[in-house]
């Protein structure tokens, strides 16, 4: 791996810090929608984990002697308004959310750290792994539409919303910093490896909405 502009990395573990910052805060909150103690218990213990990799994330942005929250800083106004545009009003909303919003916000970024050096490339595959928000979501969806399968349309539709926003909110984050592009560039190549990432990360979503029952 050649190096990376270092501060291109500053702001990609910027914006990944503050998203699980704001990954903690939305799984804390939607563990209260839960309809059992065990789904709660189950979203609190992944919202613990979203605070790990936050503090993980931040240690290391201090390693390379940046702060922690001037580097979050420019990223939030992208990231509360994708989850303010996006608050679910229910338990499966929000479960849908984690799995499929998430999930390809996941990928994207997944793609961005493939280009890094160690340690900062381990790093970011490891938070951005998945924390079991996969198979309890999945399980959790599933079981709602087999028992009422009028969920399923309502849910796709949400679905397809969340891309859209997820996608948007990519776009905005991008823009505010050259050095993410350059990273993305250094990753795929160029623009027929960017339009290969795309049709990656939609795949992979395609996939997921299949996973939990939904069309996509």
């Amino acid at each position: 791996m050649t190096a990376a502009d270092p501060r291109a990395v500053v702001d990609l573990l910027g914006v990944l810090a503050y998203a699980e910052l704001t990954a903690f805060d939305r799984l804390a909150e939607d563990a209260r929608m839960a309809p059992t103690l065990d789904g709660r218990a189950a979203l609190a213990r992944m919202a613990a984990a979203e605070m790990d990799h936050h503090d993980r994330l931040a240690a290391r942005l201090t390693e390379l002697g940046a702060d922690p929250a001037t580097a979050m800083a420019p990223f939030v106004p992208a990231l509360d308004g994708f989850h303010e545009g996006t608050r679910p009003r229910t338990w499966l909303e929000g479960l849908v959310k984690a799995y499929v919003g998430d999930g390809l916000a996941a990928d994207f970024y997944r793609e961005i750290a493939g280009s890094l050096p160690e340690p900062d490339r381990s790093l970011i595959l490891d938070v951005l792994a998945d924390t079991g928000h996969a198979d309890f979501a999945v399980r959790e969806v599933r079981a709602a539409i087999a028992a009422q399968q009028a969920l399923a349309g309502r849910l796709a539709l949400w679905g397809r919303r969340l891309v859209g926003e997820a996608i948007s909110q990519s776009q905005a984050v991008i823009a505010e910093r050259e050095g993410l592009v350059g990273l993305i560039v250094a990753g795929t190549g160029d623009l027929t490896g960017i339009a290969r990432l795309v049709d990656r990360i939609t795949a992979a979503h395609t996939e997921r909405m299949r996973t939990l029952g939904l069309n996509p």
